[in-house]
This record gives C-alpha cells, sequence and structure tokens, in this order.
C-alpha cells in the first residue's frame, strides 16, 4: 500500500516537472548533473568499465572527456523524458526531425507493413513518440514492461499520448497477427543484453564478446517484411535528426544471422562516431559467452 502511495506521489510530481519548459528543465538537468555524476557517481564504475573495454586506445583525458559528455547527456535526456508528459506534438515534431520519411510511405502505399530496428541512443523516447506521428501507419512500439505495475500504466499513457500502441515483449507475436491485415510497423530496440534464456546469438560488439536478441530477425523471415534502422544524430541539446535506412528489404531472401548482423554493425558504427549519446550506464556485457564445449 505504501509503495502504491509513494509510486502516484512520484507521478505526481513528475506531472508537475512536465509542465515547466525545456529551458528551465535544463537548468534542472544541470543540477541533476552535479548530484548524480560528481556526488553520486551513478553507476560510474560500470560507465568506466565499458568505456575502457570498448576504447582500449584512447587515453584516460579522452575517455574522462566522453565520460562526462556522456552524464551530461544522460542528464538532459532525464528531463525530456519527463517532458513527454506534457510536450505539444507541434514542439515534438520541431525537435525531432525526419528526413527522408517518404521511404517508408511508398510501402503504405502499397499496402505492405514494415519493421522498425533503433537502439537506446540519442532520445529513444521522443524518436518512438515522433515516429508515430511521422507516419502514416499506425505504430507498434515493442516495449518491457517496468515492474512496479503503477509506473508502468503511467508511463504507457505518456508513450501513446499521440496514437502510438504499445507491446510488451511477450505480447508481440500475438500482436502480429490480431494485426495482419493493418498497414503497420513494428518498431524494436535490440541493442540491451537478452535474458539468459535468450543467449542463443554471439557476435562481437564494440569489440566484445557480445549476445544479440534474434527477435527483429525472427519475425522479418517469417513475415517478409522489410527492416530498416532509425538512425539518430543528436544536432544539439534538444534536437535530433532520424534518416530511415533501408536494412534488409528481403528478409525471406537473408541468410541466417544476416539481418542481426546489418543492424549491430550499424550501431556500431554510429556508437563509434559519437559515442557519448549511447547507454553506457547499461550493463550491456553482463553475460559471459561460454567456452567452446561447456
Amino acid at each position: 500500500m505504501l509503495a502504491r502511495a509513494l509510486s502516484y506521489f512520484g507521478i505526481f510530481l513528475l506531472t508537475l516537472l512536465s509542465l515547466l519548459p525545456l529551458s528551465i528543465l535544463y537548468i534542472i538537468a544541470w543540477i541533476f548533473y552535479f548530484f548524480v555524476y560528481l556526488v553520486f557517481g551513478y553507476r560510474k564504475k560500470i560507465v568506466r568499465a565499458n568505456l575502457r573495454n570498448v576504447f582500449p586506445e584512447k587515453s584516460e583525458a579522452e575517455l574522462l572527456c566522453i565520460e562526462k559528455k556522456y552524464y551530461a547527456y544522460l542528464t538532459a535526456l532525464v528531463v525530456e523524458i519527463i517532458k513527454m508528459r506534457s510536450i505539444s506534438k507541434a514542439e515534438l515534431q520541431r525537435r525531432f526531425r525526419f528526413k527522408n520519411i517518404e521511404v517508408l510511405e511508398e510501402y503504405f502505399k502499397k499496402g505492405q507493413s514494415v519493421l522498425i530496428c533503433s537502439a537506446h541512443y540519442g532520445n529513444w523516447e521522443w524518436g518512438t513518440m515522433s515516429f508515430g506521428l511521422a507516419i502514416s501507419a499506425q505504430n507498434y512500439p515493442i516495449y518491457k514492461p517496468l515492474k512496479d505495475m503503477v509506473f508502468d500504466c503511467w508511463i504507457r499513457k505518456v508513450r501513446s499520448r499521440f496514437g502510438n500502441k504499445l507491446i510488451a515483449m511477450n505480447q508481440t507475436l500475438r500482436a502480429l497477427q490480431a494485426n495482419k491485415t493493418e498497414v503497420n510497423v513494428f518498431c524494436f530496440g535490440n541493442d540491451q543484453s537478452p535474458s539468459k534464456d535468450e543467449l542463443n546469438y554471439w557476435t562481437t560488439f564494440l569489440g566484445q564478446p557480445s549476445a544479440v536478441q534474434l527477435g527483429i530477425e525472427k519475425i522479418a523471415k517469417k513475415t517478409n517484411r522489410p527492416v530498416f534502422y532509425l538512425k539518430t544524430t543528436v544536432l544539439k541539446k534538444g534536437y535530433y535528426e532520424v534518416e530511415c535506412v533501408p536494412l534488409c528489404l528481403d528478409p525471406a531472401a537473408a541468410a541466417e544471422f544476416e539481418i542481426t548482423e546489418l543492424h549491430v554493425r550499424l550501431l556500431e558504427q554510429i556508437i563509434l562516431e559519437e559515442p557519448a549519446y549511447w547507454l553506457w550506464s547499461h550493463r550491456r556485457w553482463k553475460h559471459q559467452k561460454p567456452a567452446i564445449g561447456s
């Protein structure tokens, strides 16, 4: 009972905060930065270990520069996500631009649905929200439900404010079947570490042995929906641009794991070009690849 009351109180405070203009929220983000990075060092050991492993050639000064830029991005991201509760369509569309959405619309005009792959890079929450506004087809983002049911219900309502219909990960196949006659888009974020029972495919990602989720490849080959990648570029604080990159237009003809390797390599390239905007505080490499024969 107390936990639910605290959750509702937290939602009340977040809703009030969301009413502030972004200019004020970014000032609050710098206060967050002071406490999150300088005082409490939130997941600093994880961030530093990840950066050292991925960039062994960089000096300590270079790694520290990426680290500071990452925490500044992370705290700004937090207030941007809070702002989702009250941001207007016009402001969201002004801050998140899609420069070649017509490549998707050509498929929709032919009555063909597509799959979208993306990652936790830039502001993926704003990206998913604005993507639903940018396309004529129905958008179905795949998400992992939160353990706190009160917050999960609230964040689902926030994410679906502008028409997106969220699908829990374990309901993906059922949702595909239920909406198979509709022209739609199913959006996947495929850069998180799989659960222990999904460690079925290993590759090298950012120089590290990495297990990769196979969900989007399995669905692409099963449905033969073309796969596109939403490549996000951070223009400046609070402003983003997205390119719709064709990843695999004929999944049925693709070799096994080809689609998975394509999206892993593209994300790798994006991160190496500008590393500060990826989620380094996530324990991406918490699973160890089993030894051969074990």
